[in-house]
């Protein structure tokens, strides 16, 4: 019997299953993903080292929703591309139309120093992109938790909490109707 260390991850069965919701629902499937050398993408769509890629039938053609890789071929621009991108540096799966859909934790960095033997922690990369907003948990959102947000964080970043006045001129999310088990979505914000 395999146990939990041994076996495969789930994020690629996951990230199939909420393409094929999408997709039976007539959503739009879209996959956040953080770059790095790894992934081939255009570059010049790439921000803040992350890319938000359309994977609908009508937007790829030679899909693969692989374990290892979700490969297909794209037009940006008018020019047919060939992207790449490993599951394990995909961070999220939504659908447009409404923003439900799955965030993964953010992949690990890769060693900085591959000859330190493992004696050393490995390091953890300065923050060189500007601040992220922090995204509030709707689905456990109530009156007394207004202040709560819910940060994605790694590393030494983890232990932190952080609290929102109401004072703060941050643009609030909608709230979730009232009465109602909203379910929790992930919403894109421009």
């Amino acid at each position: 019997m395999i146990n939990a260390l041994e076996s495969s991850s789930t994020r690629p069965y996951l990230i199939r299953a909420l393409y094929e919701w999408c997709t039976d629902n007539g959503f739009t499937p879209y996959v956040a993903v953080q770059v790095d050398d790894t992934v081939q993408v255009p570059r010049e769509y790439v921000k803040n080292g992350e890319i938000v890629l359309n994977i609908s039938f009508d937007a790829t053609s030679s899909l693969k929703l692989g374990n290892d890789f979700i490969e297909f071929k794209a037009r940006f621009a008018g020019s047919a591309r060939e992207i790449s991108v490993p599951v394990g540096r995909v961070i999220a799966i939504y659908a447009r139309e409404n923003g439900q859909g799955m965030a993964f934790p953010a992949p690990a960095p890769a060693a900085a120093d591959a000859g330190n033997n493992g004696d050393a922690q490995p390091a953890v990369p300065a923050h060189t992109g500007p601040a992220r907003m922090p995204l509030r948990d709707a689905s456990r959102g109530t009156e007394g938790d207004a202040g709560k947000i819910v940060h994605l964080v790694t590393g030494e970043d983890a232990d932190e909490t952080v609290e929102a006045s109401p004072a703060d001129p941050v643009d609030e999310p909608p709230r979730p109707p009232v009465g109602g088990g909203s379910r929790p979505s992930l919403k894109r914000v421009k």
